[in-house]
């Protein structure tokens, strides 16, 4: 099969180009390629006019992971600027690809299109709640290729995972990291809160999975390790993973949150904290999938 694979040199693409090249005619596309001779990517800078003609030719499949990323958001990137990419130019993307006859596209989305939170685990089918600018544009994303899916025939895949964590993983769970390896005290051990994460491993694995699965057509899929933990939970198992000690303090988060708000970090505490559960039933049943890695076995990867 012939796929293309965008955002080929991000977290996610690094993983999924190396799995996909097994057996497929892979062609990765980033947005700047870097200066190696044996650099295997094709430079595509993305944007809602760009040409996606000439690297078409014969897809069979395309898997779309580029993003304006989430983490982003802290150095001040607006809504507009996450539509730019994550909404206006997926769509313009999508529409060529369907004109091209690409049979499927698979997308890349966000647990965040379900909101930040859950009083009960989130299910496929519930209401989007995007709070954040970028769950907006995935969400914005999400309907308009749904409406080229209905206009032009070409099969959606969406899949959005939560929190997705493996070695050298950007963002929070790289800080999370950071301090495992140091083992120092914190204050987090009161944390008895409920999130799903996905392993990086097992994400992968179920995009591979939906590349040709016939069940797979025009489905939204959530996606995790199917094995909900806490925030100290969480923390423990990396910090044994990294061989250290867990010294975790059982503050309650009544004051961890109130010194955090004296600092203006109440929202990171109360993220920290809050549940964050996603049911992956539908994924499950109709995939006839089931996560491969063990959440322990899983976060154990990271260290080694």
């Amino acid at each position: 099969m012939k796929i293309l694979l965008t955002g080929a040199a991000g977290f996610l693409g690094r993983h999924l180009y190396q799995e996909l090249c097994i057996g497929n005619d892979v062609i990765g596309t980033v947005r700047h390629v870097a200066g190696e001779h044996d650099n295997p990517y094709v430079e595509i800078p993305i944007s809602p006019s760009t040409n996606w003609k000439p690297v078409l030719s014969e897809i069979n499949c395309v898997v779309h992971s580029a993003a304006l990323a989430h983490v982003f958001n802290a150095n001040g990137c607006s809504l507009e600027q996450f539509r730019m990419i994550n909404t206006l130019s997926t769509l313009n993307f999508a529409e060529q690809a369907a004109s091209s006859g690409i049979k499927r596209f698979i997308f890349i989305s966000s647990i965040g299109v379900n909101g930040l939170g859950s009083v009960k685990p989130i299910r496929f089918d519930d209401a989007a709640n995007p709070q954040e600018p970028y769950a907006v544009s995935k969400y914005e994303a999400e309907v308009g290729l749904q409406k080229i899916e209905k206009e032009t025939g070409m099969e959606v895949v969406i899949i959005r995972p939560p929190l997705v964590y493996g070695a050298n993983a950007p963002g929070n769970f790289g800080k999370f990291c950071a301090l495992a390896k140091m083992n120092l005290p914190l204050p987090l051990g009161a944390i008895d809160n409920k999130r799903s994460l996905v392993g990086i491993d097992n994400l992968v694995d179920l995009i591979t999975t939906c590349i040709d699965h016939p069940k797979a057509a025009n489905q939204t899929f959530l996606v995790s390790d199917d094995d909900d933990v806490s925030t100290s939970h969480l923390l423990r198992s990396m910090i044994l993973s990294a061989g250290k000690t867990p010294f975790l303090l059982p503050v309650p988060i009544s004051i961890l949150r109130f010194f955090a708000d004296l600092l203006g970090k109440a929202s990171v505490i109360d993220r920290m904290s809050s549940n964050l559960q996603i049911d992956i039933s539908h994924t499950k049943s109709t995939l006839g999938w089931k996560p491969p890695v063990s959440f322990e076995k899983g976060i154990r990867r990271c260290f080694k």
